[in-house]
């Protein structure tokens, strides 16, 4: 059988059997990752069942969201002590994608004539299906309890792979919301249809059928209806901001821009700007619209799909291929950076990764993204995107220009360890960097080979600015 060598699709970041790390595998450990000066470091909390999204709250705790604990916890930045503000007994939890996601903080909240309201996002089954839902709650200053479960939005598409789920509120008072397009066309869903690139009908809405929604970036009302000035994607006002996207897991607000980190295939994990209706070009595109590296290669479109065997760079006769150039929309918006773009012809198989060999391809599975303010007391650091990694434990700063419209310069890349970062949060006072770390999960040693374990399971940890 004749193969195509091709960078197809392909798990961002997986979990593969018998060689997937266990946060059981060891004790967790609380040793600080080594970092030189004008840094100094120290682990805040440990056993987090997997900490997901954190937020800093006006009552000056962190707020943190345990996707397999189904918890969302309050704890102190200054001892590291947790209280657990609710457990949520409907949300449905997997091994690496599904649970306790995004965490939203009212834009009022605690304020005088404000509200106390907190939003989150969770996967749940309904029957035999599995669903994603944007739910609010009720914070008791008196209990420190979150109660009142209200849903604000459901129905969303979830599943084992890609959720996306990221949660943020805009400076329009607007939720926003990540999904992911749940993996499809790849792995153990290689023979299903990726949805990216589809939008939903007006007949669809009036049923609150959301099936097109995978792949998308939504735009919604706290009380889940749909904004008046919504795009008009295809004829049709829906929740849809923008679309087109494989697993977008970061989400942050500079002023009015909107910034999303989003996980590639064998390369081309993409850093982006959202624009209201902009298509991001997944599954036809992967980073820049430049037939390097990337082809797409539709297997659910093969006759024999179930009979193939699926390889995300190594493509089957029978499969169907486009090039970058051969799909093109008047609204696709390209990345502002890549990580990375490779030519075509690159080597996806290397040795020192074996049956892991995607931990060696030239992505850098990124998670989060956060925004190191322009008066920060780091000067070097001002008005610059953190990315947090989970292949390779590490936080990448991509300055932006003075508008903030684009970014400028090359990115510079801190606090490597054996780890899987989360998801970044900068302290209020701009001085500490704080990153939640997955228990388990496969990465990269310092060496660039296969971690056997991780160094920080389930922890958030501090990095502390100690120069002037």
């Amino acid at each position: 059988m004749k193969k195509i060598k091709l960078s197809a699709l392909s798990l961002a970041i997986t979990l593969v059997p018998g060689v997937a790390l266990s946060a059981h595998a060891a004790e967790s450990k609380a040793q600080p990752v080594s970092v030189t000066t004008p840094f100094k470091s120290s682990v805040l909390t440990t056993d987090l069942a997997y900490p997901w999204d954190m937020v800093w709250g006006p009552d000056n705790y962190i707020w943190v969201t345990e996707r397999q604990g189904k918890r969302i916890t309050r704890i102190d930045p200054a001892t590291g002590k947790k209280q657990v503000a609710a457990t949520l007994d409907a949300v449905h939890i997997g091994p690496q994608h599904e649970g306790l996601l995004g965490l939203a903080l009212s834009p009022t909240f605690m304020q005088k004539e404000g509200d106390n309201y907190v939003y989150a996002a969770y996967t749940y089954m309904e029957g035999e299906q599995e669903h994603a839902k944007i739910v609010r709650l009720e914070y008791s200053p008196d209990t420190h309890k979150l109660s009142n479960e209200t849903t604000v939005l459901a129905g969303f598409p979830a599943g084992s792979d890609h959720n996306g789920g990221r949660l943020r509120f805009g400076p329009d008072g607007k939720l926003y919301y990540s999904i992911g397009e749940q993996g499809h066309n790849q792995g153990a869903h290689w023979c299903e249809e990726i949805q990216a690139q589809r939008t939903p009908t007006q007949d669809e809405l009036g049923k609150k059928d959301y099936s097109s929604y995978a792949g998308k970036v939504l735009r919604l009302n706290t009380d889940g209806s749909i904004p008046d000035d919504n795009p008009t994607i295809e004829g049709v006002k829906s929740h849809v901001f923008t679309y087109g996207h494989r697993n977008p897991q970061g989400l942050v607000f500079v002023g009015k821009n909107l910034y999303s980190t989003e996980q590639g295939p064998s390369s081309d994990d993409e850093l982006n700007k959202l624009e209201a209706g902009g298509n991001y070009g997944w599954p036809h595109v992967a980073g820049f619209r430049d037939d390097q590296g990337y082809a797409y290669a539709n297997y659910s479109k093969a006759a024999n799909c179930k009979a193939l065997t699926y390889d995300a760079n190594y493509i089957p006769d029978g499969v169907p291929v486009q090039k970058e150039t051969d799909w093109n929309a008047p609204n696709f918006k390209a990345p502002l950076k890549t990580f990375y773009t490779v030519r075509s012809g690159y080597n996806f198989r290397d040795a020192q990764c074996d049956k892991l060999s995607y931990l060696c391809w030239p992505t850098i599975a990124p998670s989060s993204v956060g925004y190191y303010p322009a008066d920060g007391v780091i000067k070097e650091w001002r008005n610059s995107l953190l990315i947090t990694s989970l292949k390779n434990g590490a936080l990448y700063r991509v300055p932006l220009n003075a508008d903030r419209q684009g970014v400028q310069g090359d990115e510079a890349k801190y606090f490597r360890s054996v780890n899987r970062y989360r998801s970044v949060l900068v302290s209020p006072d701009t001085k500490k960097i704080f990153i939640a770390t997955d228990p388990g999960g496969n990465a990269l040693t310092l060496e660039n080979t296969p971690a056997k374990q991780l160094s920080n399971q389930g922890q958030i940890l501090v990095f502390e600015y100690t120069g002037k």
